[in-house]
């Protein structure tokens, strides 16, 4: 199988070279416990100057309003310290339910057994490696695409891209598992294929305002053009690669081809829309999966099963984006507003 005929079977629904694929149909649960009434909920963001995450938090809130709850978001601003005090805020809030947004549950252990402890029931957007029901650490649910399909699209483009003598450097940050699993099926992926991965670069996703420039023009400097594609675990690297790479007198079409294995940001359809330092992205539906956490803490709170739902991801192309209209969000044209209200009794 060609690789590009690859990416076609590997996701049905995808957004590949301007061909929307989604399907009409709701493919997620259809029966689930009427909407809890009178609930009040708080989101603990990893950090909402991630796109991911701010995405999946407006969905959240959507949701939430949908279903008659109070919700209350925590700004953990992207690091430890300040998750761990978000979490302690959000225990002394008392809420009915609690959405970890955003960070992985094993960075947080100590204060995630607080929230275990009081007996407060937990779902998360992407805390670790382990999708859907019974994810580690107490929580019901772990929403998410599958993170390996997400890392092996974006490697796939840029085989399709480029073929077996692209020259490949990858950005990660070990701080999350996650992160590294998505880096190293990159890394996998491409090296199976005959590519070559020039250098695995580990960066604090938090620090890429600052670092991004910097490690750009070094590694141009390092490499020239041998390096040809940019694989980053979220599109947060690539918010602060292009001064560098114009700097360096490169225009977007002659410098590194940048793809990104999630998460879909409103910034990264900006530049993809607009050829600016990047090409395509691996995009997640943020705003349905926050709908899908308001229902999965729904479950939790009546003592319901999981639905073990997984959204499928897609890649999402400047000919993709042409076709979508002006939208910069990833948002499936499939009823799962009218779904998951249908099931609340709303």
């Amino acid at each position: 199988m060609q690789k590009r005929d690859f990416i076609g079977a590997l996701l049905a629904t995808t957004v590949l070279a301007g061909a929307p694929l989604w399907a009409a149909e709701w493919d997620g649960p259809t029966s689930g416990p009427k909407a809890a009434e009178g609930k009040s909920i708080v989101v603990v963001a990893g950090d909402l100057k991630n796109g991911g995450i701010l995405g999946v938090t407006n969905g959240v809130e959507e949701a939430s309003a949908k279903i008659g709850w109070d919700v209350r978001v925590l700004d953990g601003a992207g690091s430890i310290q300040g998750r761990t005090a978000a979490i302690g805020q959000a225990l002394a809030l008392q809420p009915d339910g609690i959405i970890i947004n955003g960070f992985d549950a094993v960075e947080q252990q100590a204060a995630l057994e607080g929230v275990v402890s009081a007996n407060i029931p937990m779902v998360a957007w992407h805390s670790g490696p382990k999708i859907g029901c019974d994810a580690p650490g107490g929580i019901f649910a772990n929403v998410s695409t599958d993170a390996m399909t997400v890392s092996e699209v974006a490697a796939e483009w840029a085989l399709d891209d480029g073929g077996k003598d692209i020259g490949v450097v990858i950005f990660t940050d070990s701080t999350y598992q996650i992160a590294i699993d998505k880096a190293d099926r990159l890394q996998e992926t491409v090296e199976a294929a005959g590519g070559k991965v020039l250098e695995y670069v580990d960066t604090p996703i938090a620090d890429t305002s600052t670092r991004m420039g910097p490690l750009t023009t070094s590694l141009l400097q390092k490499y020239g053009d041998s390096w040809t594609h940019a694989l980053a675990i979220n599109d947060l690297y690539f918010d602060f690669m292009g001064p560098s790479l114009a700097a360096a007198g490169l225009s977007p079409e002659q410098g590194p081809q940048a793809g990104s294995a999630g998460d879909g940001s409103e910034a990264a359809f900006q530049r993809i829309r607009s050829g600016g330092y990047q090409t395509i992205t691996v995009a997640e539906p943020l705003n349905l999966q926050g709908w899908q956490l308001v229902d999965e803490l729904n479950r939790a709170i009546q003592g319901e099963a999981c639905s073990g739902y997984v959204t499928s991801p897609a890649l999402v192309t400047a000919e993709g984006l042409a076709k979508m209209g002006d939208s910069n969000a990833f948002d499936p044209d499939i009823p799962y507003r009218d779904s998951y209200a249908t099931i609340w009794g709303k």
